[in-house]
């Protein structure tokens, strides 16, 4: 009996695809490590990735890099089927599909801080309808909705100055290409 051998032909994006999700993963990883007053509320490291990427590499990209990040970061995770996957999932689509129709603003009015703060209110838009149409179908979630929404406000706003402040310099040199 004899070893086949499986041969995927790859691209330099498919490579730069991996690069920036194992970087959103790491930086996902980390986050899990640190404790959180209230659960559920995370800074969303991850999302800074996804938003450069979106700029730098366009929205088919940040889409691969996002749910790359969920799926990869929920099995490195031990959650992936559980209900803090499909809160993570639920957020990340609904934050994509915000991101999608932002992307046809004009760029000199929506930049990298708007667009994470809409992305935040809409991830945790998404969660709080798993939490209430799923897990714990009574109006007392919806009580819980301000603090939240301070917590994506607090959240995108920071994200999306770092994200800026990367923005900001330029891109770095070609080694992420060259490794492909």
């Amino acid at each position: 009996m004899t070893a086949s051998t499986i041969k995927l032909d790859t691209t330099p994006a498919d490579h730069r695809i991996a690069q920036l999700a194992a970087l959103a993963i790491g930086l996902t990883l980390m986050e899990a490590a640190i404790p959180s007053p209230l659960p559920g509320v995370k800074p969303g490291l991850a999302n800074i990735v996804t938003l450069i990427v979106l700029r730098r590499y366009g929205f088919k990209t940040a889409v691969w890099v996002s749910l790359l990040r969920v799926l990869a970061g929920s099995l490195l995770l031990g959650s992936f089927l559980t209900p803090g996957f499909f809160l993570s999932f639920t957020g990340a689509l609904l934050s994509l599909a915000v991101l999608g129709l932002a992307a046809h603003l004009p760029q000199r009015l929506f930049g990298a801080v708007s667009l994470s703060i809409l992305a935040a209110f809409a991830h945790i838009a998404g969660q709080l309808a798993v939490v209430y149409f799923w897990l714990i179908p009574t109006a007392g979630v919806l009580y819980l909705s301000p603090l939240f929404a301070a917590a994506a406000l607090l959240f995108g706003l920071v994200n999306g100055l770092i994200a800026a402040h990367l923005l900001s310099s330029p891109p770095a040199p070609a080694r992420l290409q060259e490794a492909a």
